[in-house]
């Protein structure tokens, strides 16, 4: 397995808000590979984002890329991955974003801090995995583990007597840095007797909600206050599967223990969070409503209200046709794709921001992403008579300096139909609403929370339904958007926002770094 020095996961950033890291990635693997800091906004420095083939080629096998990540309004937990392939499966690790000096928390400060890391385990190279099914155009075989600080748990036969554990203390307070680093599933997560108060979502500080489970989607990140106030024993913390599709799935549960610290005897059974079933979408729902933005005088929001651009953009998984129907996503012999608008990003061979800005774009990448459905039909009702095809393109989103934006996407009913969780590069964006079934632009818009939506940047879409986002184009560059499910990201639930500079310098894209790696497949 691929690692970042040798730890899995990989080693925490700590940093305060407002910093700035260099970090010189050392590629001593066996292919090129690419990292990205999910959730740093990166104001104006695209050139170290890091999805492949979007802001940079892959950094080759036995070279290094320094890349420069630039804090800016952030403040709570977010993550860094790589993002070439699937090697983020083992590639991963914690970035902390503690308040500027002077300032604190907007909650008492916890006795101490831990960080979960929630993430997918396989007894295979994973690389092997998805080059195997982009080969045969099937699904990708599922995690046989999902683990917590890298150890799967005491459910599965390989590994209880290195169970994670969380030493606590009676009546002490902790905050847990929750990130989901899982592949392909969403996680139902809670502490077995323990409630839990979600005070932070994707480094923003929310209103805080005090709640029994969490449902965190991969990409997100979360940060939960809990008290040690039980009886001083062992509890189980459990993460298992949110999947409301027809798709496969690891269906397994991992698990840590929440351990008072002290003279007791250990139970003989030892307690198990309720946490609700893997289909359960309304469990979900209740959950993910319950969030809101902190919105106070240190922590304001400011929601787009007059909006110039607004794009619909339904979100299925499809099929592409193979020759002499030679491939094994279906009976038919197509191969499993998937798309934004009808469109399955084609990734480019070389980087759509180099391309961009030294005016390659004709031979790269094409301006005319359709800014709503290319056919109207009952997205989440009976759509039998609805092609699954789909048509590949590398086409993008140009956005001018500033512009208000809201997209609203919307889930189909087509082929397996799931919850998507829906992520952009380069900002923070407003949920302002969501829900089941088909946008209707006349009344929806009406009852969106245009007071404390969260300020997050990965959304889950209901499964058929709908989800709005605002945000202000105020930062010049390449940003791609995809769905963090990888074998959805693989098939082409992607497409790329550039957001054209704003006429001053202090309003565009910085010149690159003296050193990009070189775009050659590799």
């Amino acid at each position: 397995m691929l690692t970042v020095n040798d730890s899995f996961p990989g080693p925490e950033i700590h940093v305060q808000k407002g910093d700035t890291v260099f970090v010189n990635v050392h590629n001593q693997g066996k292919y090129g590979v690419t990292i990205h800091w999910h959730g740093v906004k990166q104001p104006r420095n695209p050139w170290s984002d890091g999805p492949e083939n979007v802001t940079q080629c892959p950094i080759p096998a036995g070279t290094n890329f320094t890349q420069e990540i630039n804090f800016s309004s952030e403040e709570g937990t977010l993550w860094w991955h790589a993002h070439s392939d699937w090697s983020r499966a083992t590639v991963h690790g914690a970035i902390i974003i503690y308040p500027k000096n002077g300032t604190t928390y907007p909650y008492t400060e916890p006795y101490e801090e831990e960080t979960i890391v929630l993430a997918s385990w396989y007894k295979a190279d994973v690389m092997e995995v998805i080059t195997d099914a982009l080969t045969t155009g099937a699904d990708p075989n599922v995690s046989d583990a999902f683990t917590i600080n890298g150890e799967p748990g005491d459910l599965y036969d390989c590994s209880n007597e290195t169970t994670y554990r969380l030493a606590v203390e009676y009546g002490k307070t902790y905050l847990l840095r929750v990130i989901n680093a899982i592949l392909n599933e969403e996680t139902f997560f809670g502490i077995a007797e323990h409630n839990l108060t979600l005070v932070g979502t994707d480094g923003a500080y929310v209103r805080p909600a005090t709640v029994d489970y969490i449902v965190i989607a991969p990409g997100q990140t979360m940060d939960v206050l809990v008290t040690a106030n039980q009886a001083p024993s062992y509890y189980y913390i459990a993460g298992s599967p949110f999947a409301d599709s027809i798709a496969p799935f690891d269906n397994t549960t991992t698990t840590a223990i929440f351990e008072y610290k002290g003279n007791y005897t250990p139970p003989s059974t030892i307690p198990f969070p309720v946490l609700p079933l893997y289909n359960d979408s309304d469990a979900a729902a209740t959950f993910t409503n319950k969030i809101r933005a902190l919105n106070s005088a240190e922590h304001p929001v400011n929601v787009p209200k007059n909006i110039t651009r607004q794009i619909y953009m339904t979100v299925s998984t499809n099929t592409l046709p193979c020759p002499n129907n030679s491939c094994s996503g279906n009976s038919n012999g197509d191969r499993l794709s998937a798309s934004l608008n009808n469109i399955s990003f084609d990734t480019p061979s070389i980087s759509i921001l180099q391309a961009y800005y030294w005016n390659l774009s004709k031979d790269v990448y094409t301006t005319d992403f359709p800014e709503k459905p290319p056919t109207f039909f009952d997205f989440t009702g009976n759509v039998d008579n609805i092609t699954l095809y789909t048509n590949p393109g590398t086409k993008v989103i140009m956005l001018d300096f500033n512009e208000t934006v809201e997209i609203v996407f919307q889930g189909t009913n087509l082929s397996a139909a799931e919850n998507h969780p829906m992520h952009l590069h380069g900002f923070s964006f407003y949920l302002v609403g969501k829900n089941k079934g088909n946008f209707d632009n006349a009344t929806d818009p009406l009852k969106y929370n245009l007071i404390d939506p969260p300020e997050v940047n990965t959304i889950g879409l209901p499964k058929n339904g709908w989800a709005a986002i605002r945000f202000y184009a105020d930062n010049p560059g390449v940003w791609f958007m995809h769905c963090h499910l990888e074998r959805h990201a693989s098939w082409g639930m992607d497409t790329v926002l550039i957001v054209k500079n704003g006429g001053t310098e202090a309003t565009s894209i910085r010149p690159p770094p003296s050193y990009m790696p070189p775009c050659s497949k590799s």
